[in-house]
C-alpha cells in the first residue's frame, strides 16, 4: 500500500479545505448556538458537491458498494469512491462536523443505498437525500435487536415501529429504515426500506437537544401502518443470512472508515489550534529535541500527534480495501475504534492544555471537545467495535461471542 494521498484526489481535498475554512469555520459557532436552525449557507455548497459527483448517484457519508469498487474488476491498485469520501469528509470536519452532516443529498442513508441497492434502485434513488433510521429506544448498539416490522401487503410493505437519533431526519427527502420482515427469523429477516418524506404513517415526533453537532438535526420518527412500495426494499427481499442482514451490515463497513476520517479531521483541528496557542506563549515546539528534554506540553502534543497518525493510517487502509474489493469489516472497525477513541481524547486534552482559553467560548476548542464524543458513539460504539474485531480475529460468530 502506497501511503501518499493519490494525486487525482488533490483537487477534491483542496476544495474541501477551502469550504471548511471559508464556509464552515465562520458559521460554526452560529449554528452551535442556533440548534435546529437550517444552515442556509450549505445550499450553495451542495451544488458544488453535485458537480464533484459528476452526475453519479450520491454515496453520501458512506461510499460505494464494495463489489462495485473493484471486486470484479481488473487487478491492480484502485482508489475510488471510498477513499475520496474519507479524504473529503476529513477536511470538511476540520471545519465543522455538524455542518458536514447537514450537507443536502449527502446523508448517511445515501451510503445504505450505495451499499445494497440494485442497479434500478441506484438509478431511481441515488440522488435522493436520505437519512438513516436504525436505532430504537430498545435497540442501540445491537442492531439485530430492532423491533420495527415490515409486513408484506400486496404491492407494499406496512412498517410499524419507532426510530430515534436519526441524523438529518427532518431535513432529508427520505429515510432508510431498518425493519424486520419476520422477527421469528432473527437478524436474517432485517432489511432496509426507503421511506419518502411525507409518506402517510410516518411522523416526526421530536428533534433532540444534544451535547454536540448541534448544527445537525437529530430526529425521533414514528411509523404507524406506513405503506411503502415493494420496489423501495433495498436489495434482495429473500430472507437469507448472506443476502439479508449481512448485506445491510455492509453499510457499516463503508461508513465506519468515513466516521473515523471525521474524527481525524476534528482532532487535527484541535491539535493545530493548540499548537498555535502554545507557540504564542513563547514555547518552542520544534521537533529537533528529544521528548525528555522538552517542556511537558511539547511532549504531550507529540504523543497526541503520533496517536492521530496511527488512526489516520488505519482509516486509509480500510477505505483502500473497500475500493479494491477486499472484505474490510475488521479493518473498518479497527479504524473506527481507534479514531473515535483518539479523536475524543485529543480534543479533551487540548482543552486541558489551553486552560481557560480551551474551556471558554472565545475558542472553538470547547465545541470540538463536545462534537468529538459522538464520533466514538454513532456507527457503532467503541465497545461494539472491539467486539467485532475480537470476533473476526477469533473466527467467532455473534452468537458465540457476545
Amino acid at each position: 500500500m502506497y501511503l501518499e494521498i493519490p494525486k487525482k484526489f488533490a483537487p477534491i481535498v483542496n476544495q474541501a479545505q477551502q469550504v471548511a475554512q471559508q464556509v464552515f469555520r465562520p458559521i460554526s459557532r452560529k449554528y452551535d448556538r442556533a440548534e435546529h436552525a437550517y444552515p442556509k449557507e450549505l445550499d450553495m455548497f451542495a451544488s458544488i458537491m453535485d458537480g464533484m459527483n459528476d452526475g453519479a448517484p450520491h454515496s453520501g457519508a458512506g461510499a460505494g458498494k464494495l463489489a462495485r469498487s473493484g471486486a470484479n474488476g481488473p487487478p491492480g491498485n484502485k482508489n475510488g469512491t471510498n477513499m475520496k469520501t474519507v479524504l473529503g469528509l476529513t477536511e470538511l470536519c476540520w471545519g465543522d462536523v455538524g455542518l458536514a452532516l447537514s450537507i443536502p443529498r449527502q446523508g448517511l442513508g445515501n451510503s445504505a443505498i450505495a451499499a445494497v441497492a440494485n442497479e434500478e434502485q441506484l438509478a431511481r434513488l441515488g440522488n435522493t437525500w436520505a437519512a438513516m433510521a436504525i436505532t430504537e429506544p430498545g435497540a442501540g448498539s445491537d442492531s439485530a435487536a430492532i423491533r420495527t416490522t415490515a409486513t408484506e401487503d400486496g404491492d407494499h410493505y406496512v412498517i410499524n415501529g419507532e426510530k430515534i437519533y436519526v441524523t438529518a431526519g427532518e431535513r432529508a427527502d427520505a429515510v432508510v429504515v431498518w425493519a424486520s420482515l419476520d422477527r421469528s427469523k432473527g437478524r436474517a429477516a432485517i432489511k432496509s426500506f426507503v421511506v419518502e418524506k411525507g409518506t402517510p404513517g410516518m411522523t416526526l415526533e421530536r428533534l433532540e437537544k444534544k451535547l454536540g453537532i448541534r448544527a445537525s438535526d437529530t430526529a425521533a420518527i414514528r411509523f404507524e401502518n406506513c405503506r411503502v412500495p415493494k420496489a423501495n426494499l433495498l436489495g434482495d427481499p429473500e430472507i437469507s443470512v448472506d443476502k439479508g442482514f449481512a448485506g445491510a451490515m455492509q453499510t457499516f463497513d463503508n461508513t465506519r472508515p468515513v466516521v473515523a476520517g471525521m474524527a481525524i479531521g476534528l482532532a487535527r483541528a484541535a491539535l493545530e489550534r493548540t499548537r498555535q496557542i502554545v507557540a504564542g506563549s513563547g514555547i518552542d515546539l520544534e521537533y529537533r529535541l528529544q521528548t525528555w528534554t522538552q517542556p511537558a506540553v511539547c511532549r504531550e502534543l507529540q504523543l497526541l500527534e503520533a496517536e492521530l497518525e496511527a488512526a489516520r493510517l488505519l482509516t486509509l487502509r480500510a477505505a483502500w480495501m473497500a475500493d479494491n474489493g477486499q472484505p474490510n469489516s475488521k479493518e473498518a472497525s479497527m479504524a473506527k475504534a481507534k479514531a473515535g477513541r483518539v479523536g475524543n481524547a485529543i480534543t479533551l486534552r487540548c482543552v486541558e492544555l489551553c486552560a481557560s482559553l480551551g474551556y471558554g467560548e472565545t475558542e472553538l476548542l470547547e465545541k470540538w471537545a463536545r462534537d468529538s464524543k459522538i464520533l466514538d458513539i454513532f456507527e457503532g460504539t467503541q465497545q461494539i467495535q472491539l467486539l467485532i474485531i475480537a470476533r473476526r480475529l477469533l473466527g467467532k460468530s455473534s452468537a458465540e461471542l457476545k
